[in-house]
């Protein structure tokens, strides 16, 4: 982005990557004896991994967006669209591949599990509807930036309606895009709503970055709206379903968790940006480049990618707090060695993509 650079965002995530470590290490060996939601350590952490994905998500939609935009007005749009739509599909690709049980197919053992979506599938598909979306609007910023916003809000109100959602009569491979029933976790309704209101975040920075009021501005209203996401918007739903008798405003009022966590991101955002000057250091931001590496290292290491053996086979949830903590930094420093000195950027994955897909066609051929 030279030297219109968002450094607050790299910052931003290395803090969504870390606390994903840390909370895949901690939910994955903690002692299911040690889960007290009643305690106000486990409360903690559960609450703050829980806006770990919402923050990730929304930043995906943010970058990706806005080096869109940009690419229109530096005449490279066309690469960029070629780049995140090969990009999109390569996270698709990469996040089927760490689920494959390579060794129980060896075997003659078949599951359909491998099919389950996650992160990566989620970030994928959701590159290439922004790319859809953009193009649909004929490129127009101002255009995308409202569908965008639009499109935010209809997939956090129509939640309820996917909540227990089951489709037995779809092939699972499009099913468990929009079905939890398999196994799914980031199905594409809600998550895609926290892409969709980055990418509107996107809109603000390349319009009005160089405003010289622009930061006290948008922190500002960071601080606000996540305030008011936080403590009000349960009760602005309950009114407007009191005025409009529609019952799935009372739905997302009872179980209003995306609104809330999306106003968590938005402090975070505030924080962040506020404070870009001091956390622009060179270890944060190459964490920050490496998110994909580290993802794909930390899953294998954790879950056991391919051979079926990691942590959670071979620990399972048995470490007391102080275990599961000490372990956890252990991890988490492990984890950024390895993608320190064995990865370039998270272009060093896509560079080992795209080498399997050179091999698998002349194999072809």
């Amino acid at each position: 982005m030279s030297s219109s650079r968002l450094y607050f965002i790299d910052a931003l995530r290395a803090f969504a990557i870390l606390m994903m470590l840390q909370g895949h290490f901690i939910d994955t060996l903690l002692d299911v004896s040690y889960r007290d939601t009643g305690h106000i350590a486990f409360k903690t952490w559960e609450y703050f991994r829980g806006i770990t994905a919402p923050t990730f998500f929304t930043i995906s939609g943010l970058i990706f967006s806005y080096l869109l935009i940009k690419a229109k007005h530096s005449g490279n749009e066309a690469m960029r669209i070629r780049k995140g739509l090969l990009r999109g599909l390569m996270l698709i690709g990469i996040g089927y591949l760490l689920r494959i049980p390579i060794f129980e197919w060896v075997f003659g053992e078949f599951n359909s599990y491998f099919l389950v979506i996650d992160v990566l599938q989620r970030i994928g598909l959701s590159l290439i509807i922004i790319v859809i979306i953009y193009k649909l609007t004929f490129k127009k910023t101002l255009l995308f930036s409202l569908l965008m916003f639009f499109l935010g809000l209809v997939v956090f109100m129509s939640e309820p309606l996917f909540r227990n959602l089951e489709l037995p009569d779809t092939p699972l491979l499009i099913a468990n895009y929009f079905s939890k029933v398999n196994g799914s976790i980031f199905n594409i309704i809600p998550w895609f709503g926290y892409i969709a209101f980055g990418s509107f975040i996107s809109t603000l920075f390349y319009k009005y970055l160089k405003h010289p009021r622009f930061k006290v501005i948008i922190v500002s209203s960071f601080l606000v709206t996540g305030v008011l996401l936080i403590t009000q918007s349960s009760c602005l739903l309950m009114q407007l379903y009191s005025a409009t008798d529609c019952e799935l405003l009372k739905e997302v009022a009872y179980y209003n968790y995306l609104f809330t966590r999306l106003g968590n991101v938005l402090i975070l955002f505030a924080l962040f940006y506020s404070a870009e000057k001091y956390i622009k250091q060179p270890i944060v931001l190459k964490i920050g480049q490496k998110t994909l590496s580290i993802y794909v290292i930390h899953f294998i290491i954790i879950y056991g990618s391919f051979t079926g053996l990691g942590l959670q086979q071979l620990i399972g949830k048995t470490l007391v707090p102080w275990q599961a903590i000490l372990g956890a930094l252990l991890f988490l420093s492990s984890i950024c060695f390895i993608a320190f000195h064995y990865t370039k950027t998270n272009e060093f994955i896509y560079s080992c993509v795209r080498v399997l897909i050179d091999r698998v066609k002349r194999a072809v051929r």
